[in-house]
């Protein structure tokens, strides 16, 4: 079986890959019949040498590999037919930006295997970047509230190596007593209260951020029972609520009644009703002025995220009363960074966090018969058709709008 590590064409660059060198040499050695070759990239985290010197071929030669692995969408020019391919599609949604992607796909007969849809037999995800999105989203948070008021100045997460660094400069600056709400227990949650926790910030129950005052900063973490509440005023609970969001209602607002900043780290699903709209952000009692969206979803559950921002640009200002983009330093501005590629600005420690959850949940099964279907579950094209999985994109595929 020959793995190709391919290069990314997307722009803006992606420095991300797949498989680190070091991820390679652990898949060379487990795997005696797994054969890697990386092709040449001048972006990418890891330099062609750092291969080479790993003992992985270096080469022009992925028409020559079964698998090929990648990060971000392959550009369709750069498809090689007949070959799987892994990489993150941005089509199970049916999005209407790649839909031309995924109808080449089915042209060129390729096997597409999305990272997003890759799950153990109980439905879960198991490689993501999401871990990776919540540290340098909270990282980005605090360096847009230093800037919004002019109290400290953090450096870029992209300028910085890697996690230790992120949070050494956080403990370096001197926060007023805020309160600092995040939302999701998940990987992207989680992600973000390592970098809260790392930098020695205190966290406190629902109830003790509702009702008391501090003298210090401090976070609370809540997930979908706390900030949603059924429309019947029955107790309902997390698992109701994913199954029916339809019966629920934002129970947000308390939060943002005391919240200075606040970190979207949750996963918002069809359905459910928004965490706080515009007209929740133009009432006077609204206290919420910086919003790290790391979920970004536009025009969605975070009223102020009316587009993603870009690592070069990464803040903007939403006006609550005009509901349009301003400065973010007005003082009745909120300030927004909802940067959608978050993990980019980490590249090496997200390589290597995804890398690991591939070698472990996704290589086996190239090699014990997809023994857990692990590789069933996530094809979604065959032969030139959908799976019957994916077989409700047939009339994105369809269309032409």
């Amino acid at each position: 079986m020959k793995f190709g590590i391919i290069r990314e064409r997307k722009n803006p660059p992606d420095r991300r890959v797949v498989l680190s060198p070091k991820a390679c040499q652990k898949v060379a050695k487990a795997y005696p019949k797994a054969e890697l070759i990386v092709e040449p990239s001048p972006i990418r985290a890891y330099a062609d040498d750092a291969y080479v010197q790993a003992g992985i071929t270096v080469a022009d030669k992925m028409e020559s590999c079964d698998v090929l692995l990648g990060v971000k969408e392959v550009p369709i020019d750069a498809l090689i037919p007949n070959k799987k391919y892994f990489f993150f599609s941005h089509t199970i949604k049916k999005q209407p930006y790649n839909r031309d992607l995924l109808q080449a796909i089915l042209e060129k007969h390729i096997e597409l295997y999305d990272h997003e849809v890759i799950t153990n037999v109980q439905g879960q995800r198991v490689v993501a970047f999401g871990r990776y999105a919540g540290i340098v989203g909270a990282y980005n948070g605090f360096r847009a509230y230093g800037l919004k008021y002019d109290t400290f100045q953090l450096p870029k997460a992209n300028d910085l190596p890697d996690q230790p660094a992120l949070i050494d400069e956080l403990k370096k600056i001197k926060l007023p007593n805020i309160k600092v709400l995040l939302t999701g227990r998940g990987r992207v949650g989680n992600g973000s209260r390592e970098m809260l926790d790392g930098m020695g910030m205190r966290r406190v129950t629902v109830a003790q951020y509702l009702e008391e005052e501090f003298s210090e900063p401090v976070y609370c973490q809540i997930d979908a029972g706390e900030y949603n509440k059924r429309k019947d005023g029955v107790r309902g609970n997390k698992a109701n609520f994913f199954a029916h969001p339809e019966e629920y209602k934002s129970n947000f607002f308390r939060f943002a009644k005391v919240t200075d900043f606040y970190i979207a780290g949750h996963f918002y699903g069809q359905g459910a009703p928004y965490l706080f709209t515009r007209e929740d952000v133009k009432h006077p009692e609204f206290k919420i002025r910086v919003v790290a969206d790391v979920s970004c979803d536009i025009d969605g559950p975070v009223a102020s995220t009316i587009r993603p921002s870009t690592i070069a640009d990464p803040i903007f200002g939403y006006d609550p009363k005009s509901e349009s983009e301003t400065d973010f330093k007005n003082p009745d501005a909120i300030a927004v960074m909802a940067v959608d590629n978050l993990p980019c600005e980490l590249p090496r420690d997200a390589s290597e966090g995804f890398g690991e959850a591939f070698i472990k949940n996704v290589i086996p099964a190239f090699f014990n018969g997809d023994k857990d279907g692990v590789l069933k579950r996530a094809k979604m094209t065959q032969n030139g058709k959908l799976t019957e999985r994916y077989a409700y994109l047939q009339d994105y595929v369809n269309s032409n709008d």
